[in-house]
C-alpha cells in the first residue's frame, strides 16, 4: 500500500538550502565594499612668524586660543608651531607699554590717597585683602619665596620622592602661577613664550642670525608636506618670504590660510583663504571658515568631473588635409572588428580601474557563480526525489 505524504509549499531540504543560501548572500552583501567613502577630516598645522607677527592687541594666551579655536573649522589642528630669536621674546608691544604706564601712575595716585579702589586688591592664594595694589605686590613676594623652595625641594629630589613631591605640591604650583600671572610683571617680554606653550604652542627659540626664523619654520612646513603629515597650513606673517612655500604647498595639493594685518599682501593673494587678526579675535573668521571649507569642496568635486577638450587654438590651426586623413584612417578600418566604445588607450569600457572597483567585480562574480551551482544542486536534488517518488 502506497502512502501519499501530504502536499507541502517546499519540501524541507529545499528550505535548508534556501535559508543558507540566503544567509551566504547577506553575509557577502554586508561585507560588500561600499561605493560612498567618507574622507576623514583633515590635518591642520598652525605657524607662527612672532618675529613678524606678535600678538599686540591682546595677551599671547587669550590670542593662541582664539586663533585655534577659528583654525580648527579647517580640520583636526595637529601642529602647533611658533618660531623667534631672544630678541622677539623680550620684546614688549606699544599697547602693553601702555598699559603698564597707566598702572604705575594709578599706584602712585592709591599711595598718596588720591584715590581708593572700589573693591579691595585680594590675593588669590591666600584670601587677603588690600586698599592698594602695591601691598598686595609686597605680600605677594612672600608667596614667591615659598614656591621657589618648593622648586628647590623638587630639584633636589630624585626617584620616587621626587615624583611625590610633584602630587604634593601641584595644586599650590598651580594656583601660585594662575595668580602670579596677574599681579607680577615678566622679566622678560609680557609672557610671549609661557603665554604661547600654555595655550598649546610649541615655542622655538633660534639665533640672532636675519631670517633664522623664517628658515626654521619653512623647513618646518616643507618636512611635515614631504611625510605627507599635513593638508592645511595656516600662516601667522605678512613676511614675503613665504610665497614660495605657498606656491609649493598648492602644487602639492595642500590647502592655505594667510592671518595677517596686511590687506593686500603678496602672502594673502597667493593662499587659498586669508584672514586678519581682528577677524581672529571678534570670531568672525570661525564662522566664514565653514563657508570656505564648502567651497573647497565644491572645487575639488568639479576637479574630478573635468573633462579634457581641444582648445580652439589647436582647432583653428588644424587643416583639411588633417580631417580628410582621420576619414580615410576611419573607412580603412571600416571593415575589421570597429568597438566604438572602446577608449583611445584600448581599454574595454567594462573594466575598471581602482582596487575597490576590482574587488567589487571580483564579489559579484563569485555571487552569481555560487548562485548557480545552488541552483544547480536544488534542481538536481528536485529531480532525484521526483523520480524516487514516482517509482
Amino acid at each position: 500500500m502506497h502512502i501519499r505524504r501530504p502536499k507541502t509549499l517546499m519540501p524541507f531540504w529545499r528550505l535548508d538550502a534556501f535559508s543558507q543560501f540566503g544567509q551566504f548572500v547577506s553575509f557577502y552583501s554586508s561585507n560588500r565594499p561600499s561605493s560612498t567613502v567618507k574622507n576623514p577630516q583633515s590635518t591642520v598645522g598652525i605657524f607662527w612668524d612672532l618675529e613678524n607677527k606678535p600678538p599686540n592687541s591682546v595677551s599671547p594666551f587669550e590670542a593662541g586660543i582664539r586663533l585655534k579655536r577659528a583654525v580648527s573649522s579647517f580640520g583636526v589642528v595637529r601642529y602647533m608651531v611658533a618660531y623667534a630669536n631672544r630678541h622677539a621674546f623680550s620684546y614688549v608691544p606699544p599697547v602693553v607699554k601702555e598699559r603698564r604706564m597707566e598702572r604705575k601712575v594709578l599706584n602712585h595716585m592709591e599711595n598718596k590717597g588720591m584715590i581708593k579702589p572700589v573693591e579691595p586688591y585680594v590675593c588669590r592664594v591666600c584670601g587677603r585683602k588690600f586698599n592698594a595694589n602695591e601691598k598686595l605686590i609686597n605680600h605677594f613676594k612672600i608667596h614667591e619665596q615659598e614656591h621657589q623652595k618648593r622648586l628647590n625641594q623638587i630639584e633636589s629630589a630624585k626617584g620616587k620622592k621626587r615624583v611625590n613631591l610633584v602630587g604634593k605640591y601641584a595644586m599650590k604650583m598651580e594656583k601660585y602661577e594662575n595668580a602670579a600671572r596677574d599681579i607680577l610683571t615678566p622679566k622678560m617680554g609680557y609672557g610671549l613664550a609661557e603665554d604661547l606653550k600654555r595655550a598649546g604652542f610649541w615655542v622655538k627659540t633660534v639665533s640672532d642670525k636675519p631670517q633664522a626664523a623664517d628658515v626654521a619654520l619653512r623647513n618646518h612646513m616643507v618636512d611635515l608636506m614631504d611625510h605627507r603629515c599635513i593638508q592645511c597650513i595656516v600662516l601667522i606673517s605678512d613676511d614675503s618670504d613665504f610665497v614660495r612655500v605657498l606656491q609649493e604647498a598648492r602644487e602639492r595639493c595642500v590647502k592655505t590660510v594667510v592671518v595677517g594685518d596686511d590687506v593686500d599682501g603678496v602672502l594673502k593673494r597667493n593662499a587659498d583663504a586669508s584672514f586678519s587678526w581682528k577677524e581672529i579675535l571678534i570670531g568672525k573668521a570661525k564662522k566664514e571658515a565653514v563657508s570656505v571649507v564648502s567651497r573647497w569642496k565644491d572645487r575639488d568635486i568639479l576637479k574630478r568631473l573635468e573633462w579634457s577638450y581641444i582648445p580652439k587654438e589647436k582647432i583653428d590651426g588644424c587643416d583639411f588635409e588633417d580631417f580628410q586623413m582621420e576619414d580615410e584612417q576611419l573607412e580603412h578600418s571600416s571593415g575589421q572588428d570597429y568597438i566604438p566604445l572602446q577608449t583611445k588607450d584600448d581599454k574595454p569600457w567594462w573594466e575598471w580601474d581602482s582596487d575597490a572597483d576590482v574587488l567589487l567585480k571580483f564579489v559579484v562574480a563569485f555571487d552569481m557563480a555560487v548562485a548557480v551551482l545552488l541552483l544547480a544542486l536544488l534542481n538536481y536534488h528536485y529531480h532525484c526525489k521526483v523520480s524516487l517518488h514516482v517509482k
